[in-house]
């Protein structure tokens, strides 16, 4: 056993006197010593301690020791640490030394210690052991050891170094990762003692070796010969050194392929809508699409209930960014736009990433975007949903709409977002740009030259930013390629906003059309964080780089895709400062803006400095070999260029300014920033001796591999290049993502093995899930150490700060998460946790990226004839160097094996399968200062050339080409033994599969097999003499990969079928070849085309070195042993699967739906079955036409099959039409390629007899069971077993009841009375039942989620017990209550139902298909389906459906040979049917299928206004029904309720289609969707699916018996054929079967009401739970209504509504079937609403008076019930009223056809006057009123408004006074009644209106009474409409102030004179007299006086 020890001897110059403890920490295991007492300067400890472990001691790794100050009360304090690389213990085995401890800032402290280590390794090479200290274990607290293996990679988590000196800088240890390593550590950990070992049963404790990593085994020799392990892509990308890095696997790039996508927008309703008296209008608008609603009168919340789809076909991220904007318009028609409401924005991505991909009845608040100051303008309730291929919605069932009127509670947002979201400012600063690439032509440049003499640069760049559906660009740099705009562009939107990303793109000016030069996509998500301390989004200022296409210039780009953000970038285009921020408006200032439109600002330069520090960075390559290089390109000289930015690139790189700059010795930062886009070519050498970037290879003739492929002559002598760049050093964010990266990576490689472990069912996946989460722990914590530092570095942006304190928190959360589930990690919950982890590897990745980039990523082309053919792209992050080892990158100084591609479209589809070249690349990019450890990683053995350039810098440069002098021989040995589940390449549905193996510069083929997509070679092919170089330990840790390509033979060119890569096993030639490492273990690989699987193969790979003695030396070949294939040598009997005797049984049953092959019908079919080369032929069928069902059931053959069941190969089934002249061709063929699930396993007699004591009870209350039922299983070991299934009990339920009553106060729910109940009212109730059931999951679920959360946070933060106990006991409570159960096992187990619901009995509504339920009825006949023709290669098996041209019904059952002793034969056993025993004939049979078609919801649209006509066809064989005359006008949710009998022949005609077609006047009719269902499969159920089991029997009524055979009959049936006693039928309501008592109630009323005995109820309560019958049992399937998606062929895996439905099917020889069951549509039941407005009162006052200018209004009343245009009635005006007081006394009659079930008014009306048909509307019963002011000259004033929705309205009030605006603020909280139930009510109600500032106020109040009564009653007691006959209301009394003055003027004068202005006349008039007076006084006076004076 190998181990480490280590001896901590003492601590000196300690300071103070104090208690000292010690922890030695190796691989993540710590020790402690015990305290030292008391000590002052020294403390002795004396103390060993020993670490066994698994993998051999990596000279990397660390051993650290941390001296505390100990402390019983307050927390240890740390003295100093002590860290040490192992590599010298490695080497010689011992150690003994003393050095000083560090303290926390890493500075040297006086206190040393002395330690002596000491290491034992396996073959005890290193290190001298006396005999006994082997056995020196520390003093361990239990003395157990255990063992859990996890850390796959040796250490990898703590560091490790190859730094041989352990200090550097001071005394500081430098960590360098170690590799990658497979080896495994074992660990030591404490085993609590067994008593308090709650997981003692669940695992052994002790040394076991199984859980110990495969891999791992495999190194340290362990593995017994043929345990096989199924290697899949881990395996090969695991590495043991650290010498090269993974190859990718997967090829072809997935973004930019268009998909198709629909989306499904509903608009239900609007509520609250801001303005007066409106007619609103909906607007759908996605991308460039726009839908309207119909236009709804007059009315604030308008009901629309309308359906619109949008179907695009566009690559996923052009989907994600469109914008969804719904938008709400005011009085829109023909000629005017109308006005804005509000509008609602949100993209696709956000509701595509929801639960289910949909929102469903939730509400947008609408905002007005012209008036950010104005707050809410109205809610919109809609559902949207976004359905891509393949998607399945489920659509949440839609009964009525009661529970969503809480619109708060359902706001159309994400999870997470506050309902008030506020506006704020986005500010997107454009700085500058650098190293544009031109846009012009040369031939341009020099007319412009010529014209204007001087040399421009050729572009004019601009720059745009969309987001959230605006647009705003800057201004235009004219000819610059280094423009700098200094500009903000400025975006006001709602925050958090619904809007994923932000598009920005630098743009070419042109005068004919823009074009995009680069484009950059910023998530918000990554620049912001929602947390509680979280930050606004934010960006740096910070470089972004752009990738698109080449960079030369082309009229007519053929990837400008790539330069607008489609697919990966093949170039560097660009690159941009920009900065983004984000401010929060506080829109109640008054100084704000209120509008949203984008504006542009200019901004303050920036300093240089403000992204970082310019530094000189090294990029160095070299090409160790370029292999298969795609013969296209092979004969002429090519050559491989690396660029980095414009750096290296000499083709197209920016053209160079004119003027030298570097020569200028004064701008340094002119200096600076001019090299950044300077193209490094030769000019750049100086004459300080400068280096001279080389960034291509020579060029170089490829040589011929094989047909295919060339390979470029390199051998031994290595080309080289190295690059020179400036760059901003941001280094920093690249050392964080690549310390995450890394994690990641480590996370993703153990959950693969988990999973692995999982799928090959090996024990003990719990253990590496543990190891898995403790490599996470220690990952996350350093990460937490490392990313603190440098946190003052220049440049730092506010993002980069604010990201890493999120980073990490979230990583330190993420540690302690990973810590507390590995505690919790059981076996029975491994995948549950599994699916946890999964989220922390997605949340590491999104962490990892990091937003703001500083270097531009790494290309490399292949060029030939100067032009680039194939590229790879390469993130500088992965090859960026740093001192500490986790920061660098995963390929930095490694080699990679680097597939090229073709760039753009071109990589798409089959041409981008082919690789182009592979090369093995070395790679390292680093500053210029760390340049010499750019050599460090490259395979030992080279010899450096240099450039012959004399100079004293020669030793500096480096190398342009590395020779390689050391070389090693060997012989690789391919074991191709099969593959399986290939991808078919011919039109046949098959293969004809050869392999090409690939190695270095060597290629070989394995045979090519015919016709088959599992072809078994088993081949071994050897290659001699394969040259190597490097030295010889390397290579043996670390080989080059294999590339293994499969291709399917065709006539000329090979077709590609698929790749896959394996690393061999290497035997250097001093090993011995023998166990455990060889022979090798044959593994599956998968296979890989483009990004989709092909398939896997199976094989073995062996590396061998031929030594001095050559090839004589290796182990033996065999030759080849078979005579028929020749020359080719099988597979070695050590390396071949051990193989045993199985015998399979084919059930032959019959063939379905044949199509034609080469136009002719398939008459006389055969199926071929073929397995490992053995098989058998079914009979033949004479005539398909007539019978196709095979007249011999039952064959077998026996075949010699691996041990292994994973090796199994599948199994093939072929059909066969047999033609004239012995011509056989083939139909179509199936693999199957798992026999796992047809492997025979013999009943377990034991299980399932619970207690074989005695009989069993199941015991029901006689009462039928209609309550839901608690499940009691009591089992006692000396009573019998008593299975009671309990009902709650009457008196409760009253009492319930009563309680319910004081506490609503309102309205009764009395009993239901028989003869009202029919179908529908089933239906309905199941319905609720199914939402209650469905909410309650939610509930629980939810529940258990917290309860899970509670647990984890309790462990965390270690809660006191007592506390524990009381949270986990309430949320158990709660628990409860939601768990109980349903009928057991049934569609939906969910909670009881609490309401007191009206007892009607149920059926069960499935959300889903029956078949999803019950296994597709496969219980014991199973559907293959045939394939032919190629496959499609559209994503995953998108197109199989077009290729299956039939179906073999059959089935599969194999055995071991010789059969074991259980299987015993029962009597009656039929030696002809082997394992297939009680099956029924297969002879044609007659049945009558009753087909049952309910209602079909959310059809897709077939005409243009977005409606359809639908109607239902029935297709089954040859027979149609087509129901065209009953078609459903304008109908997307059309209620069908229709049965259609067929009769038909099975097995001629089996398959059902029901479709729905939508009707068309003109024209064919269009199918909208259809659904297939396989009859015969449940015709022959187990499970019973031909006529559903109610839950209760009546023989009258809406639940009648439709089975024509009685319960008690099916039930001896079921007896019967299950072989068990009859059952027998006891007194007390007792029934036995099969040793269980079943109790049921036993009296029954017919339809006279007279009660008479039966054993029908009895009969029925086994039926329901023949599940518990023992070995016969299963889940019998109930009556249902099952719903099913409707499909359309042309729009493949896109749902286009669902059906719901059910079938019947009756065998003719059977007893006839009642009628059917009428399930035809309630007819809406006619009323008469009669509405008398009596008075109004407090009406506001509009007018002012003609004459007087007094306030007053003319009132009149207006309403109405289904629309403004349909019945709209007006009250007479009442002229003049001052107080605002009204009488009227005039009635309304509203006739109206009402739906009780569903709540709805039924109108038909014709949509526009060119309709052909009335269409169908239902609308929710809601009367409106509304008070007006009547205008002569002008139109009327509208006042204000009441809605009353008939079903629940506030009661009236009682008196004027007492009504007031509360009654509608506060709906919810009043009793509310339903003038159905009341049917008389009168009271006062508020009219309301909405002021200026949008708040609700006060208008008025009207008194009515309203009086519902039935058509019926409305004929007996007809009234008349206002004051008329019949029924005639008095005349009101109104004031006198009421008339016309014009009519009666007189009347009019008196009374404004008599009463209201006497006294104002009065005094005019005595004025008017003085004045007079005055005026006569004034007159006279002169006269007067002059009379008086001359004394006349």
């Amino acid at each position: 056993m190998m181990s480490l020890m280590v001896h901590l001897k003492s601590v000196a110059n300690l300071r103070g006197k104090g208690d000292r403890i010690a922890k030695v920490t190796f691989r993540g295991l710590s020790f402690y010593s015990h305290v030292a007492a008391n000590c002052e300067e020294v403390a002795h400890f004396n103390e060993t301690f020993r670490w066994p472990i698994a993998s051999s001691l990596d000279g990397g790794e660390m051993l650290e020791v941390q001296v505390y100050n100990y402390s019983k009360v307050f927390t240890n304090r740390l003295v100093g640490t002590f860290c040490m690389v192992l590599q010298k213990v490695a080497e010689e085995g011992q150690l003994e030394l003393t050095d000083t401890l560090l303290d926390d800032n890493n500075t040297s402290i006086n206190t040393s210690v002395t330690i002596e280590i000491r290491y034992q390794s396996m073959d005890g090479t290193v290190g001298m052991w006396r005999n006994g200290e082997l056995l020196d274990v520390p003093d361990d607290r239990d003395g157990v050891f255990s063992f859990e293996t996890e850390s796959l990679l040796s250490g990898q988590s703590h560091g490790s170094g190859a730094s041989a000196g352990r200090s550097l800088q001071g005394s500081i240890a430098t960590f360098r990762k170690a590799a990658r390593g497979v080896s495994s550590v074992m660990k030591l950990g404490k085993i609590k003692s067994s008593k308090d070992d709650p997981r003692k049963g669940d695992e052994p404790a002790v040394l076991d070796m199984v859980d110990l990593d495969r891999r791992a085994m495999r190194l340290a020799g362990m593995l017994e010969p043929d345990a096989i392990s199924l290697a899949s892509v881990t395996a090969v990308t695991t590495n043991i050194s650290n010498k090269r890095s993974k190859p990718d696997i997967k090829m072809e790039p997935s973004s930019g392929r268009p998909v198709d996508y629909q989306i499904n927008v509903t608009i239900v309703e609007a509520r609250q809508l801001i303005g007066l008296n409106m007619d609103p209008v909906v607007c759908v608008e996605i991308g460039e699409e726009k839908k309207y609603t119909s236009m709804k009168e007059s009315t604030n919340c308008p009901y629309y209930n309308e359906y619109f789809v949008f179907d695009f076909h566009v690559p996923p991220d052009v989907m994600f960014d469109k914008i969804i904007k719904l938008s709400v318009i005011h009085s829109k028609n023909l000629l005017r736009s109308g006005t804005l409401v509000g509008t609602f924005k949100m993209d696709v991505g956000t509701v595509y990433s929801q639960p289910e991909h949909q929102f469903y009845h939730k509400w947008a608040i609408l905002s007005d975007p012209d008036d950010i100051t104005a707050g809410c303008k109205g809610y919109l309730k809609c559902d949207i949903a976004v359905v891509g291929k393949g998607d399945n919605i489920k659509t949440p069932h839609k009964a009525n709409e009661t529970d969503e009127d809480d619109i708060e509670g359902n706001l159309l947002l994400p999870e997470g977002f506050p309902a008030e979201r506020q506006w704020a400012r986005f500010y997107v600063k454009i700085h500058r740009a650098e190293g544009l690439p031109k846009m012009n032509t040369n031939i341009m440049a020099n007319v412009k030259k010529a014209l204007i003499g001087e040399n421009r640069d050729l572009v004019d760049p601009y720059v745009q930013v969309h987001f959230s559906g605006q647009r705003g660009k800057t201004s235009v740099q004219k000819s610059s390629y280094e423009p700098i705009w200094n500009e903000q562009v400025i975006f006001t939107e709602l925050f958090p906003p619904l809007c994923k990303r932000m598009k920005v793109q630098i743009r070419d000016s042109d005068k004919v059309n823009d074009v995009a030069i680069g484009t950059h996509f910023i998530d918000l998500r990554k620049i912001s964080n929602d947390g509680d301390k979280g930050f606004l989004p934010t960006l740096g200022p910070a470089w972004v780089n752009m990738y698109g296409s080449t960079r030369q210039y082309t009229l007519m780009d053929e990837h400008q895709d790539l330069n607008d953000g489609l697919g990966e970038g093949v170039s560097f285009r660009a690159r941009l400062l920009l900065s983004i921020a984000v401010e929060i408006l506080d829109t109640t200032s008054p100084e704000i803006i209120s509008s949203t439109d984008v504006q542009v600002e200019s901004v303050s330069n920036i300093s240089e400095s403000a992204t970082g520090k310019m530094e000189e960075f090294f990029l160095f390559g070299a090409f160790l070999e370029a292999t298969m290089i795609d013969r296209k390109i092979g004969d002429k000289s090519t050559t491989f260029e690396i660029t980095i930015g414009n750096y290296g690139n000499q083709i197209d790189g920016t053209s160079k300014p004119s003027l030298s700059k570097k020569k200028k010795k004064d701008g340094e930062s002119e200096e600076e920033e001019n090299e950044l886009i300077q193209n490094s070519s030769d000019e750049e050498a100086e004459e300080e001796g400068d280096l001279v970037s080389v960034s291509s290879t020579p060029l170089m003739r490829p040589v011929i591999t094989d047909r295919n492929y060339f390979h470029l002559p390199y051998f031994e002598k290595k080309p080289c290049v190295y690059i020179r760049s400036w760059w901003q050093d941001q280094r920093r964010r690249f050392y964080n993502s690549n310390i995450m990266d890394k994690i990641a990576d480590k996370l993703e490689e153990g959950l693969n093995d988990v999973q692995e472990i999982i799928k090959t069912e090996k024990a003990f996946p719990e253990r590496r899930l543990r190891g898995v989460l403790e490599e996470l722990s220690i990952g996350c914590s350093r990460f937490v150490n490392l990313a603190n530092k440098d946190i003052n570095q220049a440049g730092r942006t506010k993002l980069d700060r604010e990201r890493l304190k999120s980073c990490m928190r979230e990583m330190d959360n993420m540690g302690q998460q990973a810590k507390q589930m590995r505690t919790q990690v059981k076996k029975n919950i491994v995948k549950e946790k599994l699916k946890l982890v999964q989220n922390f590897l997605q949340r590491l990745r999104f962490l990892a990226d990091e937003p703001q980039h500083s270097i531009p990523d790494v290309f490399v082309w292949m060029m030939s004839n100067n032009k680039r053919i194939a590229y790879a792209r390469i993130p500088s992050k992965d090859i960026l160097y740093s001192v500490m080892d986790e920061e660098t990158g995963k390929d930095c100084g490694k080699v990679k094996a680097v597939f090229l591609k073709l760039p753009g479209k071109k990589g798409f589809g089959q041409a981008g399968w082919t690789v182009q070249a592979k090369l093995e690349l070395y790679l390292w990019l680093g500053l210029n200062k760390h340049k010499k450890e750019f050599l460090s990683g490259l395979p030992n053995g080279f010899e450096e050339v240099k450039v012959a350039k004399a100079g004293p810098s020669l030793h500096s440069t480096p190398p342009v080409s590395l020779v390689y002098d050391m070389k090693q021989v060997f012989q690789l040995r391919a074991h191709m033994y099969q593959a399986r589940s290939l991808f078919a390449a011919d039109n046949s549905g098959l293969s004809d599969p050869f392999a090409r193996v690939f190695f270095s510069t060597h290629s070989q083929v394995t045979e090519i097999l015919s016709e088959t997509l599992c072809p078994t070679w088993d081949q071994l092919l050897v290659f001699d003499n394969v040259e190597l170089f490097g030295e010889a330990s390397e290579l043996r840790d670390d080989p080059p990969i294999i590339v293994v390509e499969i291709y399917d033979q065709d006539t000329g060119k090979a077709e590609f079928i698929g790749r896959t890569f394996a690393k061999p096993t290497i035997k250097m030639c001093d090993e011995h070849y023998g166990p455990p490492r060889f022979p090798p273990q044959l593994e599956y690989y998968q296979i890989y085309r483009g990004n989709c699987t092909a398939g896997e193969l199976l094989a073995a790979f062996e590396l061998l070195q031929i030594g001095q003695g050559g090839t004589a030396d290796l182990p033996p070949l065999e030759g080849p042993t078979d005579s028929e294939r020749g020359p080719i040598v099988p597979v070695p009997l050590g390396i071949r699967p051990v193989l045993s005797r199985y015998r399979i049984e084919v059930l032959f049953w019959g063939l379905r739906d044949l199509k034609r092959i080469n136009l002719a019908q398939v008459d006389r079919p055969r199926v071929d079955i073929e397995c490992a080369g053995r098989g058998v032929q079914s009979a033949l069928i004479q005539n398909y036409k007539k019978n196709p069902n095979f007249s011999t059931l039952v064959k077998w053959f026996e075949v010699d099959l691996p041990e292994n069941e994973l090796l199994h190969p599948p199994l093939n089934i072929r059909v066969v039409d047999c033609r004239a002249f012995g011509r056989n061709t083939l139909v179509g063929s199936h693999a199957v390629t798992c026999l796992r699930r047809f492997i025979y396993c013999a009943p377990d007699k034991s299980s399932n007899n619970w207690g074989s004591a005695g009989d069993i009870i199941v015991n029901l209350e006689p009462e039928p069971a209609v309550r839901k039922m608690d499940t009691f299983v009591k089992l006692d070991a000396t009573s019998d077993a008593v299975v009671k299934v309990d009902m709650i009990e009457e008196e409760s339920d009253k009492e319930k009841k009563k309680k319910k009553k004081k506490k609503k106060g309102v309205e009764e729910e009395e009993e239901p009375d028989e003869s009202l109940l029919d179908w529908w009212s089933k239906y309905f109730a199941s319905i609720e039942t199914l939402k209650e059931t469905l909410r309650a999951q939610e509930e629980a679920q939810a529940e258990a989620e917290e309860r899970e959360d509670l647990e984890i946070a309790i462990e965390a933060a270690d809660i006191k017990s007592d506390d524990l106990v009381r949270k986990g006991s309430r949320t158990k409570d709660k628990f409860k209550k939601s768990s109980k159960d349903k009928r057991k096992g049934h569609a939906l187990d969910g909670a009881e139902i609490r309401t007191t619901k009206a007892k009607v009995d149920e059926l069960l509504v499935y959300n889903k298909e029956l078949e999803t339920e019950y296994g597709n009825f496969e219980d014991w006949l199973h559907t293959f389906n045939l394939y032919r023709g190629k496959a499609g290669d559209d994503d995953e098996h998108a197109q199989d459906d077009d290729r299956i041209v039939g179906r073999f019904k059959g089935s599969l059952c194999m055995y071991k040979l010789p059969l074991s002793e259980e299987i015993t034969r029962d009597a009656g056993f039929d030696p002809n049917m082997g394992m297939f025993q009680s099956i029924p004939h297969n002879d044609p049979i007659n049945v009558l299928v009753r087909v049952y078609v309910v209602r079909a919801t959310d059809l897709h649209p077939a005409d243009i206004n977005g409606k359809a006509d639908p109607y239902i066809v029935i297709k089954l064989g040859k027979t149609e029904v087509k129901d065209k005359e009953n078609y459903i006008s304008k109908q997307l949710n059309p209620v069908f309720g229709k049965s259609f009998d067929i009769e038909a022949t099975f097995p001629m005609k089996s398959m059902l289609t029901v479709s729905v077609y939508d009707w068309d006047l003109v024209g064919t009719d269009d199918l909208i969707g259809e659904t297939k269902i396989d009859l015969e499969n449940r015709f022959y159920s187990k499970y019973r699916a031909t006529c559903g089991i109610s839950s209760s029997y009546s023989v009258h009524g809406y639940n009648v018996w439709r089975d024509p055979l009685k319960p008690s009959q099916i039930l001896a049936k079921l007896c019967k054929e299950g072989k068990i006693d009859p059952p027998q039928y006891g007194p007390g309501g007792k029934v036995k079967v099969a040793k269980r008592i079943f109790i049921g109630p036993t009296v029954m009323e017919d339809e006279n009401g007279l009660k008479k005995q039966t054993e029908e109820h009895l009969a029925l309560t086994v039926l329901n739970h023949w599940e518990e019958v023992p070995r016969v049992g299963c889940r019998l399937v109930p009556e249902h209504v099952e719903t099913r998606p409707l499909l359309n062929p042309d729009k493949p895996g896109i749902e286009q509504g669902r059906i719901e439905m059910w079938v019947d099917m009756f065998p003719m020889d059977m007893p006839a079937p009642g009628p059917a069951i009428d399930i035809s549509p309630r007819k809406p039941k006619s009323f008469e609403l009669r509405v008398i407005i009596w008075n109004t009162d407090d009406v506001i006052l509009e007018d002012d008076a003609f004459l007087t200018g007094e306030k007053m209004s003319d009132i009149y009343v207006r309403g109405w019930l289904k629309g403004q245009q349909e019945d709209r009635q007006d009250t007479d005006v009442h002229y003049h009223s001052l107080t605002g007081e009204g009488n009227f006394n005039w009635r309304f009659v509203f006739p109206f056809d009402y739906l009780m079930a569903e709540e709805k008014i039924v109108i038909s009306k014709k949509e526009s006057m060119f309709s052909w048909d009335e269409t169908e509307y239902k609308i929710p019963p809601r009367l409106t009123l509304q008070v007006w002011d009547a205008d002569h000259f002008s139109a009327d004033d509208f006042l204000g408004a009441i809605e009353l929705d008939l079903n629940r309205f506030p009661r009236g009030a009682k008196t004027s006074k007492q009504c007031s605006i509360d009654m509608i603020r506060n709906e919810q909280a009043l009793p509310a009644i339903s003038i159905f139930k009341q049917k008389r009510v009168k009271g006062w109600w508020p009219f309301v209106a909405r002021d200026e500032n949008d708040e609700m106020e006060l208008t008025g109040k009207v008194e009515a009474e309203l009086h519902l009564v039935t058509a019926e009653e409305a004929e007996k007691s007809p009234v008349g409409l206002g004051r008329n006959e019949p029924d005639p209301l008095e005349k009101p009394n109104r004031p006198d102030t009421t008339f016309l003055w014009f009519l009666s003027p007189l009347k009019a004068i008196r009374y404004l004179v008599c009463n209201r202005y006497k006294w104002l006349i009065i005094k005019i008039v005595s004025a008017l007299l003085l004045l007079v007076m005055l005026g006569l006084f004034l007159y006279s006076m002169p006269g007067y006086l002059v009379k008086k004076l001359l004394g006349a």
